[in-house]
């Protein structure tokens, strides 16, 4: 049984990186140290005797991004948000994002403020957990003296699936974690993050995940970022993330 498990990860492994381009002449590269945590509990602690506080969830997370071979800050992301949760498996949210970002992602800094609404959906299968996040974003940018721009938003897309593993063979704790993320912005804008409409980007990532309680879980692992800039002065970017992740669940 594990080694069926086994063969059908590495065929989805197979298939993420497959599913990103590889990398042209005209592709420039980094390598990159991505850091976060990421939690999210129910509201059941306002009051323990009302059991539909609990379908209310929260969100928060926080990111810190360092580019040009690690060596300066590149993005940091601040995302709260609440949710409903409609079933045990089905959540729907919104909530907003702060994402102040640099070099290498922008040729001249910026912030970036983000609305998003997203349905997300887990379930453990006798392969392991399989779990998809569909969001929508609504992004404005603040605009100065290095970014005069324009006042579009952009409209972006994202669809991510993780599949989680068990590899109880070597610890009970540990999983094996392979997902992709696809971004599509559904519309253009110029400045100050040169957006065009279409294929934005797509993240694959491979991993460990350990469990360290109830409540948290590490993962770590090497995620494929590869930017699609067709319309840019700025050539198309790969970028190769070592990423840590601390989730946590209340």
């Amino acid at each position: 049984m594990f080694k069926k498990i086994n063969i059908f990860a590495i065929l989805i492994v197979l298939g993420f990186v497959i599913s990103n381009p590889v990398a042209a002449d005209a592709t420039a590269e980094d390598f990159q140290v991505w850091g976060g945590v990421f939690s999210q509990g129910n509201f059941g602690f306002v009051n323990p005797n009302n059991p539909d506080l609990k379908k209310f969830r929260w969100w928060m997370e926080g990111q810190g991004r360092f580019g040009n071979d690690a060596t300066q800050f590149t993005q940091s992301l601040i995302r709260p948000g609440v949710g409903y949760a409609l079933t045990d498996k089905v959540v729907v949210w919104a909530g907003y994002a702060w994402a102040p970002t640099a070099e290498p992602l922008a040729a001249r800094p910026f912030n970036e403020h983000r609305i998003w609404q997203q349905v997300t959906w887990g379930d453990n299968f006798s392969f392991g957990r399989l779990s998809a996040r569909s969001r929508f974003e609504q992004r404005f940018f603040d605009h100065n003296a290095a970014n005069p721009g324009n006042d579009d938003v952009g409209h972006r897309f994202r669809q991510l699936v993780k599949l989680a593993v068990p590899m109880p063979s070597i610890n009970e704790n540990l999983s094996f974690i392979v997902q992709s993320e696809l971004f599509i912005a559904m519309n253009s804008v110029d400045n100050p993050a040169f957006i065009s409409r279409g294929y934005d980007q797509n993240r694959a990532f491979v991993g460990l995940g350990y469990k360290v309680n109830q409540y948290a879980t590490v993962e770590v692992g090497y995620m494929n970022q590869f930017i699609n800039r067709p319309h840019s002065a700025r050539p198309d970017q790969m970028m190769h993330n070592f990423i840590a992740s601390l989730f946590l669940n209340f």
